[in-house]
């Protein structure tokens, strides 16, 4: 199944989540102009929330009720941008990209692609996304998440490098 999603440009209001007939099957609820907490909303109601750890980089995915999905971390690397999600009992996935790409891979564990996703906006526009799930641990709604997580840790970095 392919999603498509996107942030807003100050971060705050609700933004469509399509699939490729251009059918709204979701929504966005990009909390606040001031942080980065996300909630992901399928047509029956709330599905996950993610936001960032207090004094930390690490972004937390959680379900509707609260309770602890994955935690998303980037990981060091020279040469590629890496992340790591830990979803506890359901595995360790490694989320990758080539320095300069805009497309990334999902691989769980022995290297195996359970998902990919690209950024199909500009670079001077507010990231727009496209991402195709072929997982059995991890729902499509739950890396939606994960990917805005990916997406506001480099916002971060962005904005720590040019102060």
């Amino acid at each position: 199944m392919e999603l498509y999603f996107k942030d807003n440009f100050f971060n705050a209001g609700y933004t469509e989540i399509m699939n490729q007939d251009q059918e709204q099957v979701g929504h966005l609820d990009l909390k606040s102009a001031f942080g980065s907490s996300i909630d992901v909303f399928a047509p029956s109601g709330l599905i996950c929330s993610g936001k960032f750890r207090m004094l930390t980089n690490r972004w937390d995915v959680t379900s509707a009720d609260g309770s602890h999905w994955g935690v998303l971390r980037a990981r060091l690397s020279f040469f590629s941008k890496k992340y790591e999600y830990d979803a506890g009992s359901r595995g360790v996935y490694e989320v990758s990209a080539p320095a300069f790409s805009q497309e990334y891979e999902i691989t769980g564990m022995g290297g195996r692609t359970v998902a990919s996703f690209r950024r199909t906006s500009g670079w001077f526009s507010s990231g727009a996304f496209v991402l195709h799930n072929e997982s059995e641990q991890l729902g499509t709604y739950e890396l939606i998440a994960v990917v805005m997580g990916v997406h506001a840790i480099n916002k971060r970095r962005n904005s720590a490098n040019s102060t």
